[in-house]
C-alpha cells in the first residue's frame, strides 16, 4: 500500500486491550470540531468536513491572529485524506507526515522547523477486566493553531467519543469543558492549552493507579486465602503496572523537552511554572506506579512462600500415609512367600495375628505422625 494512503485504522495492535475501531466508521466522512479562543473566552464551535474549512471559519469571523487567541481544531476520527490535507496545508516534513499516519508511538516532542509535534498517551482504568486501556492523540502546533487528532476511540479525559455529530457537539459545549478554571492560563496562547492538555492526561493516571491498587489490596486478601488463582491475576495485574510505568516514563521524558525547550523559545514563566506543577504530578505517578509494582513483586514472593509451604505439608501427608501403608505391606510380603519352615505358619492364629499385626503398626504409625502433626 502507498505510504500516502496508510491510515491509522490499519494499524496492528501492541495489544489485547488496544482500541478496537468499528469498520463502519472507515466509511465515514470525517468531520472537525474547531473554536477560537480569544482572550481566554472559547467561541462558537463550528463542524467542518475537512481541514481548509476549520481554519477558514474562524479567520472569516474577523478574529484574525491576535496575541493570547488559539484555534482549536480536534479531530475525533481521522482518514488518510484528511491528514493528508493537513499535510499539505501545512507543508509538513516527510518524517512528520509518517508519524501522524501511525499509531502505538511512545509519547515523545519534536519540532519540525515551525510545526511543534507532540504524542500523549492517556490512561483509563477498565475495571470490569482489571486492565488499563492506553489511547494515544497527536499534537500539531503551528503558529496560534492547535490540532488535536484521537488515535483512540475516546477523548483526552478517557470519556467516548460518540458516534452521533450532535453528541460530539454536546460534549465540547459542556459547561465542565468551558475552561472556566484556565482563563488566565489560555490568555498564554496555544502552548498553554497543550500544557493543560498534558495535565489532564496526567491527572487521568490517578485514578488508574487506585484501581490498580484496588486489585493489589483484593490479591493480598487472596493469597492469604489459599486462593491457587493468585498467582495467575498478579503476573497479569504486574503487566498493567509496568505498561502504566513506561508510558509515564516516556511522558516525563515529554516534559523534560518541554522545560528545556523553554528556556530556548521563550516559554513564559507563568507557563513554566504550569509545566513545573504538571511534572510534580507526574513524579508522583512514577513513584506510585514503582511502590505499586514493588509491592506486586514482594506479594508474589509471599505467594512462592506460602504455596511452598502448602506443598511441603502436603508431601508430609502423603510420606506419612506412605508409611503406614508400607508396615501392613512388609508383614503381608513376608508371610507370603512359599516357605515350608516359617515360624506360625501352620499356626491356627497366625492368619489373625498377621492381620493384627498389619492394623497395630498402622494405628501406631498414624498416632506418631499425629503427635509429630504429619497427618
Amino acid at each position: 500500500m502507498p505510504s500516502d494512503s496508510r491510515h491509522r485504522f490499519e494499524r496492528p495492535s501492541l495489544r489485547k486491550r488496544a482500541t478496537a475501531i468499528n469498520n463502519k466508521q472507515d466509511q465515514l466522512t470525517a468531520e472537525l470540531f474547531s473554536r477560537r479562543i480569544v482572550n481566554s473566552e472559547p467561541q462558537e464551535l463550528v463542524t467542518s468536513n475537512s481541514f481548509n474549512e476549520a481554519l477558514a471559519a474562524h479567520i472569516s469571523e474577523g478574529l484574525g491572529v491576535s496575541q493570547g487567541s488559539t484555534t482549536q481544531v480536534i479531530v475525533p476520527r481521522s482518514t488518510p485524506e484528511l491528514l493528508a490535507e493537513i499535510a499539505s496545508v501545512w507543508d509538513l516534513h516527510p518524517v512528520l507526515v509518517d508519524d501522524i499516519y501511525h499509531a502505538n508511538q511512545r509519547a515523545k516532542v519534536e519540532r519540525y522547523d515551525d510545526v511543534l509535534f507532540v504524542v500523549l498517551k492517556s490512561a483509563v482504568y477498565i475495571d470490569a477486566t482489571e486492565e488499563v486501556e492506553f489511547n494515544e492523540f497527536h499534537l500539531l502546533m503551528k503558529d496560534d493553531v492547535l490540532v488535536i487528532i484521537c488515535q483512540g476511540d475516546r477523548f483526552i479525559d478517557g470519556t467516548p467519543i460518540p458516534a452521533d455529530t450532535s453528541e460530539v457537539q454536546s460534549y465540547f459545549t459542556n459547561e465542565s469543558r468551558s475552561w472556566s478554571k484556565d482563563h488566565e492560563l489560555l490568555t498564554l496562547g496555544p502552548e498553554a492549552l497543550m500544557f493543560r492538555l498534558l495535565d489532564t492526561v496526567v491527572d487521568g493516571y490517578f485514578p488508574v493507579l487506585d484501581g490498580l491498587q484496588d486489585d493489589k489490596d483484593g490479591i493480598e486478601r487472596q493469597v492469604f486465602s489459599g486462593d491457587p488463582a493468585a498467582a495467575e491475576r498478579i503476573y497479569l495485574l504486574s503487566q498493567e503496572v509496568i505498561d502504566v510505568l513506561h508510558n509515564s516514563t516516556y511522558l516525563n521524558r515529554l516534559t523534560q523537552a518541554l522545560g528545556n525547550g523553554a528556556a530556548k523559545y521563550a516559554i513564559p514563566d507563568d507557563l513554566r511554572a504550569y509545566l513545573d506543577d504538571v511534572t510534580d504530578h507526574l513524579t508522583r505517578v512514577l513513584a506510585e506506579a514503582g511502590e505499586l509494582r514493588e509491592a506486586l513483586s514482594q506479594i508474589l514472593n509471599v505467594n512462592s512462600t506460602l504455596v511452598a509451604q502448602r506443598q511441603n505439608e502436603d508431601m508430609k501427608k502423603i510420606s506419612g500415609w506412605a508409611a503406614i501403608l508400607f508396615a501392613p505391606t512388609l508383614v503381608g510380603a513376608i508371610y507370603g512367600m512359599n516357605f515350608d519352615d516359617m515360624p506360625e505358619l501352620h499356626w491356627a492364629f497366625g492368619y489373625p495375628m498377621a492381620l493384627g499385626l498389619m492394623l497395630g503398626l498402622g494405628v501406631v504409625l498414624y498416632v506418631v505422625f499425629r503427635v509429630k502433626k504429619w497427618m
